[in-house]
């Protein structure tokens, strides 16, 4: 049976439930201010940060908005902003 309430009723799931929606505010990575340290990835609950090509990016369709990887940021790289809906 799957619910498609957006109810996540079990771990290891989290590829199949995308939860951006449930965000009020986006974070936003300047690429001039980043030294590319890797805080936001490690400390991300929803592994939404990523690198690819040494550069960091944010899944949104998973991020959910909490501003940890911002909090953790050594250089204030990564700003929250209000989600545009």
């Amino acid at each position: 049976m799957k619910i498609t309430l957006g109810a996540v009723v079990k771990g290891g799931t989290s590829l199949d439930y995308k939860t951006g929606s449930w965000r009020d505010q986006r974070p936003v990575i300047h690429e001039d201010l980043c030294k590319a340290c890797g805080q936001c990835e490690m400390v991300c609950p929803d592994n939404a940060v990523y690198v690819v090509d040494e550069v960091y990016i944010i899944d949104y369709d998973y991020c959910k908005g909490c501003g940890l990887c911002a909090y953790e940021c050594p250089t204030d790289a990564i700003e929250m902003v209000p989600e545009e809906k």
